[in-house]
Parts: C-alpha cells; sequence; structure tokens
C-alpha cells in the first residue's frame, strides 16, 4: 500500500485527513472530478464542505501534485500526477484511460507552423470504448 502521508510531505503539502482521502480515492479512482471525489468524502467526512474539496485540490495542483484533465463537455477531472500521458475519453459511457503518446512531434509542428513557444501539451482523444462499441 503506498503512504500517502509521505507523498504528502514530498510534495511539501501539508498532510489533512482530507488530503490523505482525496490522494487515496485518485489512486483507487484514477481519475474523478471535484463533484464525484465530494461524494466520496462526504461518506467519511460528514461535515466536509464543497469548498474545503477544491481548496485542497487547488493546493494539490499548484504544488505539481495533482494534474488537471479538461475534458470536452464535461467536468475537468484530476489525477496523481504521472509521466506526460494523453488520455482517451469515451463519448458514450465517459470512461477515461491514459494512453502512452509522445507529444513532441505534435509540439514541433505546432511550434513551426506558428510564433507560439510551447511549454505543454494536452491532448483529449474522444470515441467509444471497447463495451461502448460492441
Amino acid at each position: 500500500m503506498t503512504n500517502y502521508t509521505n507523498l504528502l510531505k514530498e510534495y511539501d503539502l501539508k498532510v489533512t485527513p482530507q488530503r490523505v482521502a482525496i490522494v487515496e480515492e485518485l489512486y483507487k479512482n484514477g481519475h474523478m472530478n471535484i463533484d464525484d471525489l465530494y461524494k466520496k468524502l462526504l461518506s467519511k467526512f460528514p461535515s466536509v464542505s464543497l469548498a474545503t474539496i477544491y481548496k485542497n485540490i487547488n493546493a494539490m495542483v499548484e504544488k505539481v501534485f495533482l494534474s488537471e484533465v479538461k475534458l470536452p463537455n464535461s467536468k475537468s477531472v484530476y489525477e496523481l500526477v504521472k509521466t506526460e500521458h494523453a488520455h482517451l475519453v469515451c463519448s458514450s459511457c465517459g470512461y477515461i484511460e491514459d494512453i502512452m503518446l509522445d507529444a513532441s512531434s505534435i509540439q514541433e509542428q505546432a511550434s513551426k507552423l506558428s510564433s507560439f513557444k510551447i511549454d505543454s501539451t494536452s491532448i483529449v482523444l474522444s470515441g467509444l470504448c471497447p463495451h461502448c462499441s460492441k
């Protein structure tokens, strides 16, 4: 089992029961939006507020401990920071899967076609997951 307390400390984040629970849920579920996180944490901490969840998520994003994944036509989801990757999103059921893609050629091509100095890339590919395409 992962030691979430040490993980939070490594990122210079204050260790609180709510933050440990957020990390635990994201570790178990991979990608979650704030509403789903709130529902999960409410069962463990009946007095937790939605504002507390937002505050903790924002603090963890600022410390580059969590990443925000912006999805088309949907609420953003959050995940623990990992090596660079893209996301596959099912347009039917909303399932999200990580896929290891090298975006450097896309960044290179975009830089050549524009005057932008690109410092980050976020790729979200939409389609049908194997379950929904049956």
